[in-house]
């Protein structure tokens, strides 16, 4: 069996789910049921500094993305932080580390934007016997507007600047979760590093409204006739995520940085494509308040098999794997030549491909009377949008052409991937005569 066991930081854990800050982690009761159903680690929800009290919203606290089998694919959360007691949430997150001592206790953070702040609160943080902090630079509403979270880490000398500070007042291992609502996610990421990050999480959630109520024309949810943008969260944010991870993992200036990867973490798959992009370990919030804390076991058991498939004997051997194949636009083979192939036995015939490729792409597949599909080579530029609109998992595949044969699209022979008519095993960017 695989060895799930997560080293991050120097943070153990028997494997790399961690429940992300978020209300599953607000208390000592959701965390210990949560430790119980085997999770490696908890980012405790954030907590504030002993100012005036966090007061949330008694009415509908989030709004909500269905596909079409009413699965849900994302939550726009305008909850706040901890509106707990920070003594309670001390006192808890001191008790659970003591009950739990192999799993990770880090304890995230949010308080303004002066050392004295942040000292005082590291202090009380340590006492706790936690394995580390996060510093929540993302929150994207409510926080935001008091200078903190997304206030911050939207400003890369902030982020630099605070990091100093918690580095300077804490021994602790300190994570910086940063903001998706940036332009170049690798700026806040550097300005961590100048701090003295020991690593970053993201990402944290997207500025969003999920929808309007069309009666009383107001976003939702809607409290007392008026909405208010949110956090986004969920499968939908995921393609976002792996994006932003990769570009932290695969530029030179922050590429050895550690990476605790979040955003719509579903499956082990999700896990796995976010370890294999560079990310360390992997933080679940989403899934785990749609499914319940029983999930981890289909996330541990399913990354287990597949890393006994592919003979991974330990965490570290799957993460970054993809990085050196994420490149460019330009860097990209245009001499790699593919075809769509339908298969007539798995067909189901709904047209669904015909429709798409005729009315709003390159007019390549063909319908018969009998409603028989086929593509047509010579317009088919392998776009590949008919595999993504059939209903029919692998009744549509894209082929390769191999080198030598002709396009009838182009009328020329496909090239081999060094741009040569023929293959030259011993002199690859020799060019051969046609």
């Amino acid at each position: 069996m695989a060895n799930l066991a997560s080293d991050f930081l120097g943070i153990k854990s028997p494997n790399p789910f961690w429940l992300a800050s978020a209300p599953p982690t607000d208390k000592e009761y959701n965390v210990t049921r949560a430790f119980k159903a085997g999770w490696g680690g908890v980012v405790w929800k954030t907590l504030g500094s002993e100012g005036p009290p966090i007061v949330n919203v008694n009415g509908p606290r989030y709004g909500a993305i269905w596909g079409a089998d009413r699965r849900l694919l994302a939550l726009n959360n305008i909850e706040l932080i901890t509106d707990r007691p920070l003594e309670v949430n001390l006192r808890e997150i001191k008790q659970v580390k003591r009950d739990w001592p192999d799993r990770a206790m880090i304890v995230s953070l949010m308080v303004p934007c002066d050392e004295e702040s942040w000292r005082a609160i590291l202090a009380h943080v340590e006492d706790t016997g936690a394995d580390g902090v996060e510093l929540n630079f993302g929150c994207p509403h409510g926080m935001s507007e008091r200078g903190m979270g997304a206030a911050v880490g939207q400003v890369p000398e902030y982020i630099e600047m605070v990091t100093r500070w918690v580095k300077k007042h804490s021994r602790m291992p300190c994570i910086v979760k940063l903001t998706p609502n940036v332009a170049d996610i690798r700026k806040p990421a550097e300005a961590a590093m100048r701090g003295g990050a020991d690593a970053v999480s993201l990402i944290n959630t997207v500025n969003s409204i999920t929808g309007v109520d069309l009666d009383n024309f107001a976003p939702q949810p809607t409290i007392d006739g008026k909405g208010a943008h949110g956090g986004l969260c969920g499968p939908a944010v995921k393609p976002i995520a792996l994006n932003m991870v990769a570009e932290i993992a695969r530029t030179p200036e922050t590429a050895n940085l550690p990476i605790s990867g979040i955003g719509g973490v579903s499956t082990w798959r999700d896990a796995a494509e976010f370890l294999a992009l560079g990310a360390g370990n992997v933080q679940v919030c989403t899934a785990a308040m749609t499914y319940g804390f029983g999930i981890i076991k289909e996330l541990t058991a399913g990354l287990s098999h597949y890393m006994d498939e592919k003979g991974f004997a330990s965490i570290d051997q799957l993460v970054g794997r993809a990085v050196p194949n994420v490149t460019d636009w330009q860097h990209l083979n245009l001499n790699y030549i593919t075809k769509a192939r339908i298969d007539q036995d798995l067909c189901i015939k709904c047209g669904r491909c015909y429709a798409a490729c005729e009315d709003t792409s390159h007019q390549a597949i063909s319908m018969s009377e009998d409603r028989t599909f086929d593509v047509i080579d010579a317009e088919c530029v392998a776009c590949n949008l008919c595999v993504n609109v059939c209903p029919v998992e692998d009744c549509i595949t894209m082929e390769r052409l191999a080198p030598g044969t002709v396009d009838e699209r182009t009328g020329q022979k496909v090239p081999d991937e060094y741009g040569n008519w023929t293959t030259h095993p011993n002199n690859p960017m020799a060019r051969a005569a046609e």
